[in-house]
């Protein structure tokens, strides 16, 4: 399309392939192409009566998840390079209008027709933001205001008009932290999801794609696949979402050099990993409970499971370990004696009472109920929330709480939980809850706390305020002749005194590797999955934790001799796929070899998994993954589960690329009735070559033989 003027709007083409109604600049026409690939493939489950169906895309030009691609250049269609436009996407196309050229900027349109609509909620007045539409709600991230910039992300309510901050500084958990403040970036939504993109971040140009993940709560980072082309930081540039892609347009990069360079970046649309959901849903239905700690000097019962505590602290372990040397399991719980009342007022006093009758009794009298249950929730999630109840995130309690918090995980050695406390605590201690902390932290002996409550209190900006304050007059005598000498002659603070870094820390993934890979866990084991001539000790907890499937079989009935026999319907997986499967259940991995793909895809509707990831992952790597080097191992796979689709695509690729399968070992010691296949196949191919052949020769020779006609013919009438 030719240039229009500042006030009109410019069009182009989003598709690789032509849009659906896509204007052809040079002559007005309308084009048109079918989103259908050109090559599928079905994969049913094992039957073709009610299954669920993969259907495979093995097109050329299928796009890699997470790869940023840089698009033919557009300045036919989008004239000058620009920065501050606009960009939205209507049927398969991009609309580009007005912005700022290196010269001159574009006219902008003006809406009479707006009506002012009265908002409520807390916001903060940013002039430059951007914004991004999802569900029934508006968000917007950062942005700028003169000398004024924030990193907060607030939300809109269209139903209620109302604005509302998202905080996610009270839930402890080891994430990564939000971007950093910014200016003329750009903020997209597809899922669940919120993609930032560019900007201005503290005098640089970030070229780093982050998300944020409105179920969890977490900002992220993107790993952009390795084949990716992505574009420089930049900031005043535009962004769109089209189909599962975002492509990101113009925008002023270095030295206020303006770009007319087109992205585009594919996005994942995966669904969640569930894991530390799934873990947490268990804990707080409290069934299949195998474990009862006795908590305090009312031994208060609260109830959770040997498997999962045992994977996630050494000290808890061995304190199971002996436990169950002193104490033998086997004694009902209702025979067990509970103190009077303890019961009823306990934190766990919702639970639900399982048929397993086996509970091993740990004490830990030095605990307080409800911080021992908070680390209950980070030992089967990996975050926890101390506001949960209701509490403000700085008050008086919330922090007694969370120092109570910091003390058992240095008790249990969770070094990741205990730099989650310290900075929650630093981030909340103020002028009127210090004193609080700090006689706290003098009774409990934690040295670190109490040491930083001294260096907050004296403070030039907040030791008057909090020496002239109520609480100050009631403080121990000690703690006030202390806070005076360190006033009179600080500390000298040294590396001793500065919390380590604990990123290296296991997370419950990683805990769980470690619990069913290398062996930490074989003594915990109560249940043997068999697959075959495999056979494998697991944990009941962690199967039912996952699988609706184990779930309503453990609360129905235990199997005979603790052992579960694994098939897919009739299909028996490999070996390869049953392990796989296992490193899914336990730890969410969905690294596997394509053939494998082939056994799991109908495991989560069959085990009844939370959502279907591991289909699409399966999915995924049928497509991208067919090679030369394991297109045997696929035709055996597709061959025993009988999906005939993938097993046709198979044979098609070993007949295109013969000559370099044809030396592998591994085409020898295929069956009798695959290699039939094979030849079959190859014989099909060269057929269908030799009667192309003929056909060619022989339309070859009806055009000689009419050119042979139409000579005769001209010479007869030179003669006449």
């Amino acid at each position: 399309m030719a240039e229009t003027d500042a006030g009109s709007t410019q069009h182009v083409s989003a598709s690789p392939t032509p849009a659906v109604g896509v204007a052809d600049g040079a002559c007005g026409s309308t084009t048109s192409a079918s989103s259908r690939p050109s090559s599928c493939a079905t994969v049913g489950p094992w039957n073709d009566e009610g299954a669920e169906f993969l259907t495979l895309d093995f097109t050329q030009n299928r796009e890699v998840v997470h790869r940023w691609r840089k698009l033919p250049t557009c300045d036919e269609f989008v004239a000058s390079r620009r920065s501050k436009h606009t960009m939205v996407t209507y049927k398969g196309a991009l609309y580009v209008f007005g912005g700022e050229t290196a010269t001159i900027r574009l006219r902008v349109i003006t809406f009479r027709a707006l009506r002012r609509m009265t908002v409520r909620g807390a916001f903060e007045s940013i002039a430059t933001v951007v914004t991004a539409l999802l569900c029934l709600g508006m968000y917007l991230f950062s942005g700028q205001s003169g000398a004024k910039s924030t990193s907060s992300l607030f939300q809109f309510h269209f139903a209620t008009s109302t604005w509302s901050r998202i905080s996610t500084d009270h839930i402890l958990r080891a994430a990564p932290p939000s971007p950093h403040r910014r200016y003329g970036h750009t903020m997209v939504a597809h899922n669940r999801f919120l993609y930032v993109f560019g900007g201005a971040a503290e005098n640089i140009l970030p070229s780093d794609l982050h998300f944020y993940d409105l179920d969890c709560h977490v900002w992220c980072v993107v790993q952009p696949a390795p084949s990716s082309c992505g574009p420089s930081g930049r900031l005043f540039h535009t962004a769109v979402i089209l189909g599962d892609c975002m492509y990101v347009f113009g925008g002023t990069i270095d030295n206020n050099v303006r770009s007319s360079e087109i992205f585009r970046f594919q996005l994942s649309a995966y669904p969640r990993c569930t894991l530390h959901d799934d873990f947490g849903r268990l804990l707080e239905s409290r069934q299949f409970c195998d474990l009862r700690f006795l908590i305090g000097k009312d031994r208060v019962p609260i109830f959770a499971h040997i498997a999962i505590v045992a994977a996630r602290s050494v000290y808890l372990r061995n304190k199971i370990k002996q436990c169950r040397e002193q104490e033998p399991v086997g004694v009902p719980f209702s025979e067990r004696e509970f103190p009077e009342g303890s019961l009823p007022d306990s934190p766990s006093a919702n639970f639900t009472r399982t048929k397993d009758p086996n509970v091993l009794d740990v004490s830990i009298p030095d605990a307080e109920p409800f911080a021992f249950e908070m680390v209950l929730d980070y030992i089967y999630t990996d975050k926890i929330d101390p506001t949960q109840r209701g509490q403000e995130p700085g008050s008086n309690g919330v922090v007694l709480l969370m120092m109570a918090v910091y003390r058992l995980a240095l008790q249990f050695g969770m070094n990741r939980l205990e730099a989650l406390a310290i900075q929650y605590l630093e981030a909340m201690l103020g002028v009127k809850n210090v004193l609080v902390a700090l006689q706290n932290a003098s009774r409990l002996n934690l040295r670190y706390i109490k040491e930083y409550c001294l260096r907050f209190i004296i403070k030039e900006c907040n030791y008057n305020q909090i020496v002239m304050s109520k609480e100050f007059e009631t403080l121990e005598q000690p703690l006030m002749v202390e806070i005076i000498r360190s006033r009179q002659s600080p500390p000298v603070r040294t590396n001793n005194d500065l919390l380590p870094a604990r990123s290296d820390e296991p997370t419950l993934e990683q805990d769980m590797i470690a619990f069913i890979e290398h062996g930490v866990g074989a003594e915990f084991c109560d249940i043997t999955l068999v697959s075959g001539p495999i056979s494998k000790p697991v944990h009941k907890v962690i199967l039912a934790a996952r699988s609706a499937y184990f779930e309503a079989m453990f609360r129905s009935w235990m199997p005979e001799s603790n052992t579960v026999h694994v098939s897919l319907g009739e299909i028996v997986p490999s070996e390869h796929a049953f392990r796989t499967l296992l490193r899914y259940i336990y730890y969410g991995c969905t690294d596997m070899k394509p053939e494998d793909s082939l056994y799991l895809f109908a495991a989560p509707p069959f085990y009844g998994f939370t959502n279907n990831r591991l289909q699409v992952f399966c999915k995924e790597n049928l497509e991208t993954n067919i090679r030369t080097e394991n297109v045997l191992e696929i035709l055996e796979a597709a061959d025993r589960i009988q999906a005939n689709e993938m097993k046709r695509h198979a044979l098609k690729l070993i007949v295109e690329q013969f000559s370099k399968i044809a030396g592998q070992d591994k085409l020898k010691h295929l069956s009798r009735e695959l290699l039939l296949d094979v030849i079959t196949a190859v014989a099909d191919n060269i057929n269908g070559q030799e009667n192309g052949l003929r056909r060619i020769s022989s339309e070859t020779n009806r055009v000689d033989s009419s050119d042979s006609i139409i000579a005769d013919s001209t010479d007869s009438d030179k003669t006449i």
